[in-house]
């Protein structure tokens, strides 16, 4: 590596003499195309990455023994490549750029280690698409007059690619070709202007085409490219003499002031020339419309007014001004027009002004009602409001200054003169109650003038009271405390209305009604309320009295309130006590309770408070002072230990209690009570005693629990007569089939009415005796014999006077189904008349049977209950 010539030439020789003892080692020469041998037409792509194994060095000894690989450079030229000695790969160590080399020079060598073989080769470069068109002759910049022809060609634009092949080949096209007037050939990359275009200077000074070359596509990389590059052509554009003169500032209007003097100019027209690159000089001139009052600088173009404004009988003037064009030569060239308009205008030297009656006025003054109806308009007031200017200057507007929305003016923009209308816009603010005037400004204001003149004038409206309001309560309710036992025409208290409205409908009037107003009075102008002369207030019987009172105008405007009037108890009642006060009757161990009440209405004095005041022996009982209970001290425990304290052994004591409240003063009430006190031990021996013994002090009690117990009994005896008289009704249940014995039956004999009567006077004990019906009586079922005819129910037999030995047996039967009259029919079967008188009863009928049956059950019923 890196070694010069003539190292090589020694290193030969050495290799030559040593020959006669070993051979040279060598390359192998694996031809064209080969990546191994010795390098023999080796080409290389120009966009090989660095660091790529592009090829390996390969030969032999012929004495076998281990080779070895060198490559080698020019000392002037870059070390592009690198040789591994032992395998001899060759890798690639710096970039390759064909266009700047195209083939690269190396010498290889092998050795042996003795002998040395080394050979000179070259590396081609091939090319790869890496270069992009680059254009030559930049920047492009052409001159085109405006007049030219379209498909002339205007410019050329030229680009090269030092690659080969297809990726050196270039070809043009613009960017933008839809948005230009310019087209480029392909090829040669000619601009041109492209058919039906046309250029003007006017519109377009310049034009900027960007042309892209592109090349013919290659392979970088392993991929196909196209490369490119882009340059801009600016086409500047020359003006030529084709446009005629053009005014600058249109349209022109001109003022000429009342004060103007004759000679001053009003206004200036400017025209140049429509060819702006190379432009001709202008001439100004009026042709018509002046009517000899202006004239006009033909080099300037300034308008100047000839007469004095006053002479002016037009107040617009339409004017024409004409401008031509010179050329270099003198000539006149193209010409334009225009118009020029000009306004006599007076000068706002005159304010809008109001008038009245006698002439300028700045006050109106106006008396009205209060609420004026909706849209009424203000006639009173006569004003008129004038600007003695002419036209714009002549315009004002017109509006209200103060409290907003209640009036409105008519009309809001005047010109020049106009009668001011103002109309009601809001009755409800209109309120003399609230302010009883109201003052505005009423403004006229110039609109469209830049002084803006205005004026005012005050409008003042003295408004005059209507009864428009209600009278008014200071509160939706009143409500006052007096005592009970206030005298007759005792105040009290005051209610007040107010009506705010002026003179007598100010005025306000009290009454009084209502269902608790008839103890009351309240005077018609103070609205004091008071008790009647002959009133009695209590409590006890009326705690609370409502009403309502009534404010009133005189026009019948009114508005009400409710009074409450609530009594304060006062003391006036002594406690009372029961009439169970005289005895009581005590359990030893058990406390006895008495009890007074108050009939005042509210505590405290209604509240009771117990006392014993006398006693003997004073240290048995206690008396609890809230409940009224009074008990034995707790010492004593039995009744040998309250007979060791009492003399005489006394079962009965007398108290002397007293039931005092808490009013102020207080009010006391006192009582003797007999307490009676018996033991427990003998209560236990008899429950009737004990009960007697508890309610002796309250008989009521006991004559409330018998009438308990009666009426249970009563219920008892109505629901087993019930229960009887079902089932005997379901058991002796009448069937159709029966209907044929059912006749109106025959009066029955004398004797058994009496017997009857006797029957009834017997001891209810030994009259009825209920026993099971007989099978089958009165019931359909089928037999194996014949069917025997229905009977009717037997009545029971008649008592017999005689003293019974035993107790009466009778049976109850009953009978169940539809009555209705019958005809007599003839006497029955001699079979059913034995049956008949087998029962011994002397009753043919069903009828009467069942009615005297259910008389005898009321019987029953009745006896057993008293």
């Amino acid at each position: 590596m890196g070694r010069g010539p003539r190292a090589v030439l020694a290193l030969g020789l050495l290799c030559l003499r040593l020959a006669q003892a070993n051979f040279a080692p060598h390359f192998f020469d694996n031809g064209v195309g080969s990546t191994n041998g010795n390098m023999a037409l080796f080409s290389l792509s120009e966009d090989t990455p660095v660091g790529s194994h592009v090829y390996t060095l390969n030969g032999t000894d012929p004495e076998g023994e281990p080779v070895s690989y060198h490559i080698s450079f020019d000392p002037s030229a870059r070390s592009v490549f690198t040789v591994d000695p032992n395998f001899g790969n060759i890798t690639l160590i710096e970039e390759l750029d064909r266009e700047r080399e195209d083939e690269i020079e190396a010498i290889i060598s092998i050795s042996d280690g003795l002998n040395l073989v080394a050979e000179k080769v070259t590396i081609l470069v091939t090319d790869a698409n890496d270069e992009a068109p680059r254009f030559i002759q930049e920047p492009y910049v052409v001159q085109v007059p405006e007049d030219t022809l379209a498909g002339s060609s205007i410019a050329k634009v030229r680009a090269v690619d030092r690659d080969t092949g297809s990726g050196g080949s270039v070809t043009y096209f613009l960017k933008n070709p839809r948005s230009t007037k310019f087209a480029v050939d392909r090829h040669s990359g000619v601009l041109r202007l492209q058919a039906g275009a046309t250029l003007d200077y006017e519109k377009a000074r310049a034009h900027f085409v960007t042309v892209v070359a592109k090349d013919g596509g290659g392979r970088l990389r392993g991929a196909d490219v196209v490369l490119s590059a882009t340059t801009t052509v600016t086409v500047n554009v020359e003006d030529v003499q084709d446009m005629a003169p053009v005014f600058v500032g249109t349209p022109y209007y001109g003022y000429v002031y009342e004060d103007t003097l004759p000679g001053s100019e009003v206004l200036t027209v400017v025209a140049m020339d429509g060819d702006r690159g190379k432009p001709n000089h202008v001439l100004y001139s009026l042709v018509n419309g002046s009517d000899g009052a202006f004239e006009i600088n033909e080099t300037s173009g300034a308008i100047s007014v000839l007469q004095s404004p006053a002479q002016l009988w037009r107040e617009v003037y339409e004017l024409h001004v004409q401008v031509t064009e010179v050329s270099s030569a003198g000539t006149p060239a193209a010409q334009a027009m225009v118009p020029v308009t000009i306004r006599i205008v007076d000068l706002n030297n005159h304010p809008p002004t109001f008038y009245g009656d006698s002439g300028p006025q700045n006050r109106f003054e106006l008396s009205m009602y209060e609420h004026p109806p909706q849209g009424e308009i203000l006639r009173g007031l006569k004003i008129t409001v004038n600007d003695s200017d002419q036209g714009a200057n002549a315009k004002f507007n017109l509006r209200l200054v103060g409290p907003g929305g209640i009036f409105r003016v008519v009309p809001q923009t005047v010109l020049n003169e106009a009668q001011v209308t103002i109309i009601v816009e809001n009755s409800a603010a209109i309120d003399f109650e609230k302010s009883k005037m109201l003052t505005f400004k009423l403004l006229a204001i110039e609109v469209n003038t830049p002084e803006k003149f205005s004026s005012t004038a005050d409008v003042v409206i003295q408004l005059l009271d209507t009864n428009d309001n209600v009278p008014k309560f200071t509160s939706h309710y009143y409500i006052a405390r007096i005592p009970e036992n206030a005298p007759g025409g005792s105040n009290v208290l005051a209610v007040t209305a107010v009506d705010p409205d002026t003179g007598p409908w100010g005025e306000v009037k009290y009454s009084i009604y209502g269902l608790g107003a008839d103890l009351f009075l309240i005077h018609p102008s103070s609205g004091i309320i008071y008790t009647q002369p002959w009133a009695s207030l209590d409590a006890e019987a009326t705690a609370r009295y409502n009403f309502y009172v009534k404010a009133e105008d005189m026009e019948g405007r009114y508005s009400l309130a409710e009074v409450f009037v609530t009594l304060l108890d006062v003391n006036d009642h002594y406690p009372q006590f029961g009439k169970s006060i005289q005895e009581k009757t005590m359990v030893l161990g058990t406390p006895v309770k008495i009890e007074a009440t108050d009939q005042d209405a509210e505590e405290p004095n209604n509240l009771v408070d117990y006392s014993i005041t006398h006693a003997e022996p004073a240290n048995v009982f206690d008396i609890d002072a809230h409940t009224g209970e009074i008990r034995l001290k707790n010492s004593i425990r039995s009744l040998d230990a309250l007979h060791n304290i009492t003399p005489g052994g006394d079962h009965t004591w007398s108290l002397e209690v007293q039931a005092k409240d808490r009013g102020s003063p207080s009010f006391s009430t006192t009582a003797l009570l007999k307490i009676d006190i018996v033991d427990t031990e003998m209560l236990s021996r008899s429950p009737m005693a004990t009960f007697l013994m508890q309610t002796k002090d309250n008989p009521m009690k006991a004559v409330g629990v018998l009438a308990s117990i009666m009426a249970i009994i009563v219920a008892i005896t109505v629901l087993i007569s019930t229960a009887t008289f079902w089932r005997n009704k379901k058991s002796n249940k009448v069937l159709p089939v029966r209907r044929v014995l059912r006749k109106r039956p025959s009066p029955a004999p004398r004797t058994v009415r009496i017997e009857w009567l006797k029957f009834r006077r017997t001891k209810a004990a030994d009259k009825f005796v209920l026993r099971e019906d007989p099978p089958n009586e009165n019931c359909n079922n089928n037999s194996l014999g014949s069917t025997p005819s229905p009977k009717a129910p037997a009545p029971p037999p008649p008592p017999s006077m005689a003293p019974s030995m035993g107790p009466a047996h009778c049976t109850v039967p009953t009978v169940s189904g539809s009555l209705a009259p019958q005809q007599p029919q003839p006497s029955p079967k001699p079979k059913a008349v034995a049956k008949l008188k087998a029962t011994g009863s002397p009753v043919q009928s069903a009828l009467v049977s069942e009615l005297r049956q259910k008389f005898e059950k009321k019987n029953v019923h009745n006896k057993v209950y008293f």
